[in-house]
């Protein structure tokens, strides 16, 4: 089964402070800006113009998109907000080693016992298949087919959150529009035409807003996550194939931490 990537980083504590700040500075910049240029927050707090731009959004992206892909990218979102959990990769990276020695010092069949230990299920059947005798071409097929359709999953969960940024814009211009047909609808007291047409303006400035402050950002950042947790996965991969070599168990784990920085492949 796929593992869901919020579930790698539901459980941290430790948050992301570049995406709060994030969000603090672009958010606090435009305010600042309107501030300066003589505006006031009153005149950017439109309830319409907010139901408009983030219903008609939601919908666009439920449109799009598949109920598994929008109920996984819900989850996803808390998940850009908190720091990446190194610690899962470095303690399957032991525990490949830890299971290298048990080969080298004993036999592969020592190894079995431990398996129920492993913590990821996913280095537990690479593992399982290793001490079965499975050819490691065929383990590692199957490992990538694996990886593959976790990642075709995850990406769909990605893209609720790249699509709303797409569309987010074009429902803003949507809400620009609805309002000054309301304005044009009332030329008669022209005294509110001014204050009539800067409230359909604010529609495009939340729809913009949303998309590059907000949604275009977080789909961006869990992009890499999900990259980098694919490649953690095929080093890992790589990793757990090497159980039965004649290669020390130093090397494998030195050959695990620079293929997963790019410096090197097995």
């Amino acid at each position: 089964m796929p593992v869901i990537l919020s579930r790698r980083y539901g459980k941290m504590a430790r948050m992301d402070k570049a995406s709060w700040l994030g969000l603090l500075v672009g958010f606090g910049a435009i305010l600042l800006g309107n501030l300066l240029e003589g505006g006031h927050v009153s005149s950017l707090m439109q309830l319409t113009a907010f139901l408009i731009v983030l219903g008609g959004t939601i919908g666009a992206v439920m449109v799009s998109s598949s109920w598994k892909d929008l109920s996984r990218g819900v989850k996803m979102f808390r998940s850009a907000f908190r720091a990446e959990d190194e610690e899962k990769f470095q303690k399957s990276l032991n525990e490949i080693v830890d299971a290298a020695r048990v080969v080298r010092k004993e036999s592969l069949v020592a190894l079995e016992p431990r398996l129920a230990r492993v913590s990821d299920p996913f280095v537990q059947r690479v593992l399982r298949n290793v001490v079965d005798g499975i050819e490691p071409d065929i383990t590692r097929e199957i490992g990538e087919t694996e990886i593959d359709a976790e990642e075709e999953d995850l990406m769909g969960a990605v893209k609720v959150w790249m699509d709303a940024g797409g569309f987010s814009p074009t429902i803003g211009i949507i809400g620009a529009v609805l309002g000054l047909i309301h304005v044009m609808g009332n030329l008669s007291d022209t005294s509110k035409l001014g204050a009539g047409i800067a409230v359909a303006f604010v529609a495009t400035v939340y729809g913009v807003s949303f998309a590059n402050l907000l949604f275009l950002p977080i789909g961006n950042k869990l992009k890499k996550r999900v990259a980098r947790q694919m490649r953690e996965r095929r080093v890992l991969l790589e990793g757990a194939l090497q159980v039965n070599s004649p290669v020390n168990p130093i090397i494998i784990e030195r050959k695990m931490k620079a293929a997963l920085e790019g410096a090197e492949t097995f």
